[in-house]
C-alpha cells in the first residue's frame, strides 16, 4: 500500500440485504418469504476481499435493534405495531432498543449480540475497522430496551408527561392529544396507543403526522424548547445527554471503531461538544462522521463539535451529479471545492449511499459505467475519506419496487429484499464472481484499481491539490463544460488527473503553468528537455512525452478519467 497514512475508503453495506441469497423478491414480502442476510453471511473470505480491494472501513447499517413488523415475541422481544413501522423490515433509523442488535440478522436470535461481536472480530482480523450508525435524534415510537445493562434507565418512564417540554424529559409531549396515524397506517389495524402523543422525529409537533413525516419515530429532547424560540436549557446537563453518551460508550466498548451520526445537526452542537471528547478519552482513535446538510454549520461541527468528518452531500455530491447528468458545466466543481477549501480534508465524498439514488438508476445516469468520471473526481480530488455503497461497484440499478420503497432508483432500507448484483456476487455464500457479467466485473475492477491507486500513491493519499481549470478557461483545445483537470502531489511526486463527462471520446490539450511546478516543489523536472506522463489507471495506454512549455495532449474515454504520473526524462 505504500508508506504513510492511508486514505479512508468506507464500504457501506446493509447486512439484511447484503447477505440475502434468496431470489424470491415478493413485493411487501415477509422475512420468511423473501429471506434476510445475516451477520454470519459476512465471512472471513468476503472481508478479505473487501480489504484486498483497498477499503479501510466497513460501515454496517441496520445493526442496532429497530422496529419491524416481524414478530419475535417468542424470543422475549416486545410486540411491534405495523401501523408505526415503515415497510415489513422497518427503518434502520427507528431504533427500538439502543442496547440490542437487530434479531433479523442473527441465525440464533438468543445469541444475536454474540454473533455481532464475532462479526466485529472477523472484520478486525481482516484488517478493517468497523463503523456503525448512532441515531441520536429520534427513536421508534414504542421504544423500550430489554437489553440495557443493569442500572441503566430507559428513555421516557420518568418523564413528566403533563408538560410539553421539560429539560429533564426525554421526549416532547402534546398534552391532551392522542396520536393519530390513521392517515398513514396503509390498511394496518390501529392497535398502537400513544397518549399523550409525542413529537415526531423530524421536528413535527402535531398528533397527526403525515406520510412524509418520520411518523415511525419520536424526537428525543436534548434540552431545547422548540415551541419557545428554541431556547436552550443545558444546565444542569439534560438526562438525554447522559443516556446517549452512555450508549456511545457501550458500543465503543464492543470494539466499534467509529460512528456515523444520523442527522447530527438536529441535535444541539453543545451535546457533541460535551460528548465526543469523553468517548475519545475512553476510546482513543474513535472516529465520528456527521450526516449534516447545512454548510453554515460545517466548521462549528468540526472545531467545536469534535467531528472528524462531515457528509459532503450538498456540496460536491450535488454538483458532481448535475455535472455528470450534463446539467451544469464541469467548471462548477472548482467553485464548490472553494466553498469548503479549508476543511475539504474533513469532508466524506460519495456518489451513493442508502439515502441517494443509484448511479445506474434511470433517475441518475442509467448505467454504472457512466459514473466513472465522477468517481475519479470523488476519489482523487483530495486526501479526505471516500464512501462506496455496496453494489455501486457492480452497477446495481436500484430500480426494483420492493414494497414500502417504490421504484425510485434507491435500494430499499425498509423491505426484505435481495438486490440482483449483490445476490449474484453472493452466489449461495461462495462470494465469487461466477454469476457476474463481464460488464459488472469490468466496473468492479475499475473501482478496485482506483481505490488501490489512491492508497498506493502518496500524491493521492496525502498530496496537495492544484486546480487546472483557471489556466485552461481561455484554452480553445480544452472544453471546460465537460472536462475537469487537476494536479495532486508534493515534492515526492506529481500526478495529473483529467476526466471527461461526455458520452464520446474527448481529445484535448491542457496547459500546466510554471506556477504549478513551483507550487509542488517539482521545478527540477523543468531542467530536463522532456517530461513524461505515465498512465496509472488505464494501464493499456501509452506514455506521453512533452516539454513543460507545451500543452499536454491527451485522449480521454467516454465518461471516464485518466491518472498520469508526471516525471522528467
Amino acid at each position: 500500500m505504500g508508506s504513510g497514512k492511508n486514505k479512508l475508503f468506507i464500504y457501506q453495506l446493509l447486512p439484511r440485504l447484503f447477505g440475502n441469497g434468496l431470489a424470491v423478491n415478493k413485493r411487501n414480502g415477509s422475512i420468511e418469504e423473501n429471506g434476510c442476510g445475516k451477520f454470519n453471511d459476512i465471512t472471513d473470505k468476503l472481508l478479505a476481499e473487501i480489504k484486498e480491494k483497498g477499503y479501510t472501513h466497513t460501515w454496517y447499517i441496520g445493526i442496532v435493534a429497530h422496529a419491524s413488523a416481524t414478530n419475535y415475541e417468542s424470543d422475549g422481544i416486545p410486540e411491534q405495531f405495523p401501523e408505526i413501522v415503515k415497510g415489513r423490515a422497518g427503518s434502520p433509523y427507528a431504533i427500538r432498543d439502543y442496547y440490542d442488535v437487530d434479531p433479523d440478522l442473527a441465525e440464533n436470535v438468543g445469541q444475536r449480540m454474540r454473533e455481532f461481536e464475532e462479526l466485529i472480530e472477523r472484520t478486525h482480523a481482516a484488517g478493517l475497522k468497523v463503523i456503525i450508525d448512532n441515531v441520536p435524534n429520534h427513536v421508534a415510537r414504542n421504544y423500550q430496551s430489554i437489553a440495557k445493562p443493569e442500572g441503566v434507565a430507559d428513555f421516557g418512564p420518568r418523564d413528566d408527561r403533563s408538560m410539553a417540554f421539560s429539560p429533564q424529559n426525554n421526549f416532547y409531549y402534546l398534552p391532551g392529544q392522542a396520536l393519530d396515524v390513521g392517515a398513514v397506517a396503509s390498511g394496518n389495524k390501529l392497535d398502537y396507543r400513544e397518549v399523550p402523543a409525542k413529537a415526531t422525529g423530524n421536528d413535527c409537533f402535531t398528533h397527526k403526522p403525515g406520510r412524509n413525516d418520520w411518523y415511525e419515530t419520536v424526537k428525543l429532547n436534548y434540552g431545547v424548547d422548540y415551541l419557545n424560540g428554541k431556547s436552550s436549557h443545558f444546565d444542569p446537563i439534560p438526562d438525554t445527554w447522559i443516556k446517549m453518551r452512555d450508549i456511545l460508550l457501550f458500543w465503543a466498548a464492543k470494539g466499534v471503531d467509529g460512528f456515523r451520526c444520523d442527522m447530527a445537526e438536529m441535535v444541539p452542537l453543545a451535546f457533541w461538544e460535551w460528548t465526543i471528547p469523553q468517548i475519545k478519552e475512553s476510546f482513543p482513535g474513535t472516529i465520528f462522521v456527521a450526516e449534516i446538510y447545512n454548510p453554515a454549520a460545517y466548521r462549528d461541527f468540526i472545531t467545536r463539535g469534535g467531528f472528524d468528518y462531515l457528509y459532503d452531500k450538498v456540496g460536491l455530491y450535488d454538483v458532481l451529479r448535475e455535472v455528470a447528468c450534463r446539467k451544469r458545466p464541469a467548471s462548477d466543481i472548482s467553485f464548490v471545492l472553494n466553498e469548503v477549501g479549508d476543511i475539504q480534508q474533513k469532508m466524506v465524498n460519495f456518489l451513493e449511499n442508502h439515502d441517494e439514488q443509484r448511479v445506474a438508476s434511470d433517475f441518475f445516469l442509467g448505467e454504472g459505467k457512466r459514473g466513472k468520471a465522477a468517481m475519479v473526481v470523488t476519489a482523487c480530488i483530495n486526501s479526505n475519506p471516500v464512501m462506496i455503497y455496496a453494489g455501486q461497484e457492480l452497477g446495481e440499478r436500484g430500480m426494483d419496487e420492493e414494497g414500502f420503497s417504490g421504484r425510485d432508483g434507491r435500494t430499499t432500507i425498509f423491505d426484505y429484499w435481495s438486490p440482483d448484483t449483490l445476490r449474484r456476487w453472493n452466489n449461495n455464500g461462495k462470494w465469487n464472481h461466477a454469476l457476474l457479467t463481464p460488464d459488472e466485473i469490468e466496473l468492479r475492477d475499475f473501482y478496485s484499481n482506483l481505490i488501490r491507486l489512491c492508497n498506493k500513491e502518496e500524491a493521492l493519499r496525502q498530496g496537495m491539490f492544484y486546480d487546472l481549470m483557471p489556466p485552461n478557461y481561455e484554452n480553445e483545445a480544452f472544453d471546460s463544460t465537460s472536462l475537469f483537470a487537476f494536479l495532486r502531489g508534493n515534492n515526492n511526486g506529481l500526478l495529473l488527473i483529467v476526466v471527461n463527462f461526455n458520452d464520446s471520446v474527448a481529445t484535448c490539450r491542457i496547459n500546466i503553468p510554471l506556477h504549478a511546478y513551483e507550487f509542488f516543489g517539482t521545478t527540477d523536472c523543468l531542467q530536463k528537455q522532456e517530461i513524461v506522463i505515465t498512465p496509472l489507471l488505464e494501464r493499456d495506454k501509452k506514455q506521453l512525452i512533452f516539454s513543460y512549455k507545451e500543452q499536454v495532449r491527451i485522449e480521454l474515454p467516454p465518461n471516464g478519467g485518466m491518472v498520469y504520473r508526471i516525471s522528467s526524462r
